[in-house]
């Protein structure tokens, strides 16, 4: 019997989503020291050779990170236009994993060291970093000194890669379709293609290989796929690419005239596609923001580059109001086709305004710049293999400085004139105002319909974008003031909606526009959202199958036997993990914490009980024991949902529940992610039927015939007669079989040896 509920406890949360775990070893205020020792005494030769043939092999060396040490690491050269073998100062990509299998320094395998060749400042890459990880996934970043067999070579910026660790940091999985958007071969003549998402390389993904580094095992066609919608049917883009978090990249590359990117020529960043089957870019390589990079970006508008003062009054809106240049008219889709979209500009400049108002208006990053300058003041000056002058290095936070073939704006001297600027471009400015949001009922439960209201002033229109869980993308609601939507009286400036049958966990945001401008509400959605909870009852949510000695039934992602628990929603509402925990300790309830995951009504959802978080959020902090012991599913207040103990299993057999949902539990052939009510029950032999021998070789014999029905250890049906006493078994692989004997409803477990 359900316990009687409990008062429901409502969180209303605004969460700053960066997922990841700051890893000190990139903590920003500090400077890290890395040397370096080569084994060869020419690496330097060796390096020039390996960039010089365009060969990614590595050479091998020791280094000791902050007095760790790690011997047969693989150094080569990193980036394109900053490394020429006539320079002392290289970047480099070091490999800690490189003939170690596993090594890592604080679970960073890789590291990646520029060389600050285009900045005088040495802050643009640290600094954009960290004003974009306000708004989307991106890199952490800080310095570190570079000692070459006991030499300093100088000072580095130090940037977190963009690989499988970074995904399970901010996408919670790392199998998916991912991409590095970079051409084999960069085109650097106007109107190159390059990694732009046109689909004018070709009509198969085969075509596109010289253009894009697949990072995943698979994903071609999902990532042609996506350059096909964006081309041919852009208004469905929505379904194949988090819109959203393209336009924050959009708005920080342009907030920042960051052109070394996609908006100049066409790459330098990531692509993946998270559980919500949506492509996320991921902003990469900021060493020539804040117009470090000037070259042409294939408009008509700035068709030959453009200099400081186009660069400050640079329209955000370039590739919209601006074609390309013929006969490149979609050179830039992931731009010019989703501005297309009145609404999306809107969104696109509030991003952009956000961007403004909490960085630079402000002057935040003003003060944050000199901060970082005074931090690695020392090092530049001790840094003899610069390429600019500690006058240059103090200079260019203010002003502009020269280089050998252009000039590189001051990082002030740029940011103040474009705040002026965008703040007086239309569309910028004039949103409407969001205030006092509110929902009811302020008690619910699972299933109720949840009224979302808030003040509104100065709109024409307004939404609430919501979901129930991570593992699915935000969907639209529109909200009126008409009187008819839970909003007051029509007209009063209360805009209200409904969100029928709701989940236990609610993220939601609210955007508005008018006319003039958009605004979001927080300001730093979709990356950030309001978020409202309540507790789900025993019997929703239950734990349906366990299976703690997974010999050879199924595998995890990384393609390992692991053992798992699959949890069943028995309702007919979403129910989500957000909030929930699971533990085989009893004196700990909030072991592991489960993922902020949906699971559909009368569906499945697998925990990977493994210990092995690197793999993905579904992966649990804890292993079931062989010996059985007791597990618990809670709410975040202790109460408990769901309890079980389950007894030593055999190889390859699960602990489940029959019927299904709902029933006791019992030994039976595992049935991963499905329903356990086929026959399939593992009883003791009824003094009535025998079955031998057991184990058996060539032939099974039933001292009576009986209609029976012979089932694999997946629950694929071999064998089946409406009467037998002989079954030929020759034929059969080795293994664990179970026989039901229909007429008696019993179901009985045999094994095959050679």
């Amino acid at each position: 019997m359900l316990l009687k509920r409990l008062p429901i406890c409502i969180l209303l949360l605004l969460f700053f989503h960066i997922s990841f775990s700051q890893n000190s070893f990139y903590d920003t205020d500090s400077v890290r020291e890395i040397r370096i020792s080569f084994y060869n005494t020419n690496w330097d030769y060796l390096l020039d050779s390996l960039y010089v043939q365009g060969d990614n092999d590595r050479i091998l060396a020791d280094i000791e990170i902050d007095g760790d040490s790690y011997d047969s690491v693989g150094i080569r050269y990193k980036g394109f236009s900053s490394v020429s073998v006539n320079r002392l100062k290289n970047p480099f990509n070091i490999k800690l994993d490189y003939i170690i299998e596993g090594q890592d320094h604080q679970g960073v395998d890789k590291l990646k060291l520029s060389n600050v060749i285009q900045d005088p400042s040495f802050i643009r890459e640290v600094l954009s970093y960290e004003v974009c990880r306000k708004y989307m996934p991106s890199s952490q970043a800080n310095y570190a000194n570079i000692f070459i067999n006991d030499t300093l070579w100088g000072l580095y910026t130090n940037v977190e890669t963009v690989n499988k660790s970074f995904l399970i940091d901010h996408f919670d999985s790392k199998y998916n379709s991912f991409f590095k958007c970079n051409p084999e071969n960069l085109n650097v003549q106007i109107g190159g293609e390059n990694a732009n998402l046109s689909n004018t390389h070709g009509t198969d993904s085969s075509d596109y290989y010289p253009f894009y580094a697949l990072k995943s095992d698979y994903g071609w066609e999902d990532l042609y796929n996506l350059i096909d919608t964006l081309n041919n049917v852009s208004d469905s883009i929505h379904h194949v690419l988090n819109v959203d978090r393209t336009l924050w990249m959009h708005a920080l590359n342009y907030s920042m005239i960051n052109f070394d990117s996609y908006i100049g020529y066409g790459q330098n960043y990531y692509l993946y596609k998270d559980q919500a089957n949506q492509w996320n870019p991921i902003i990469w390589d900021l060493n020539m923001s804040f117009g470090g990079f000037k070259l042409t970006d294939a408009s008509q508008q700035y068709f030959n580059g453009f200099d400081i003062t186009q660069a400050q009054n640079m329209d955000p809106l370039t590739h919209y109001y601006h074609t390309s240049q013929p006969p490149f008219n979609t050179l830039r889709p992931l731009l010019k086709n989703l501005f297309s979209s009145e609404r999306n500009r809107k969104m696109y400049l509030a991003h952009m305004r956000t961007i403004m108002e909490e960085n630079f208006v402000n002057q935040d990053y003003f003060v944050r710049g000199q901060a970082l300058q005074n931090l690695i003041d020392q090092d530049v000056q001790n840094d003899t293999n610069k390429f600019y002058t500690y006058s240059d290095f103090i200079t260019n936070l203010t002003s502009q400085v020269s280089l050998v073939a252009s000039i590189c704006p001051g990082i002030a001297q740029l940011m103040d004139s474009r705040s002026t600027y965008l703040s007086s471009y239309l569309g910028y400015s004039g949103e409407p105002i969001i205030s006092n949001i509110a929902y009811t009922p302020q008690n619910f439960i699972l299933g109720d319909d949840i009224w979302i209201t808030a003040e509104v002033i100065d709109a024409t229109f307004a939404k609430v974008a919501y979901r129930f869980g991570k593992n699915e993308r935000f969907k639209s609601v529109e909200m009126h003031d008409d009187g008819n939507h839970n909003d007051g009286t029509s007209g009063d400036g209360i805009y209200g909606c409904k969100i029928s049958n709701c989940s236990n966990s609610l993220d939601y945001y609210l955007y508005a526009d008018n006319d003039s401008a958009g605004v979001f509400s927080p300001a730093r959605a979709a990356y950030q959202y309001y978020t409202i909870q309540t507790t789900i009852q025993p019997g929703d949510l239950v734990i349906n199958e366990v299976m703690s000695n997974n010999i050879s039934t199924v595998t995890d992602n990384s393609g390992k036997y692991e053992d798992w628990i699959e949890l069943y929603n028995t309702t007919s509402s979403p129910i989500s993990t957000n909030g929930l925990f699971i533990t085989d300790t009893l004196a700990y309830l909030h072991k592991w914490n489960l993922p902020n995951h949906i699971i559909p009504p009368n569906s499945y959802s697998i925990i990977w009980a493994d210990e092995d978080g690197n793999q993905g959020e579904e992966h649990s902090n804890f292993q079931l024991s062989n010996l059985g012991e007791s597990l618990i599913l809670s709410n975040s207040d202790s109460s408990v949902i769901d309890s079980i103990t389950f007894l030593p299993q055999l190889d390859d057999i699960a602990f489940g529940r029959s019927p299904n949902g709902i029933g006791s539990f019992t030994m039976l052939t595992p049935t991963f992610k499905a329903n356990n009510d086929f026959p399939n029950l593992i009883d003791e032999i009824s003094e009535k039927v025998i079955i031998y021998p057991n184990p058996f070789t060539d032939v099974l014999y039933l001292e009576k015939k009986e209609k029976i029905e012979v089932r694999d250890l997946l629950g694929k049906i071999i064998y089946s007669a409406a009467s037998a006493n002989r079954i030929q078994t020759s034929d059969w692989d080795s293994g664990v079989y179970f026989i039901s004997l229909k007429d008696k409803r019993q179901t009985i477990k045999v094994i095959k040896i050679k």
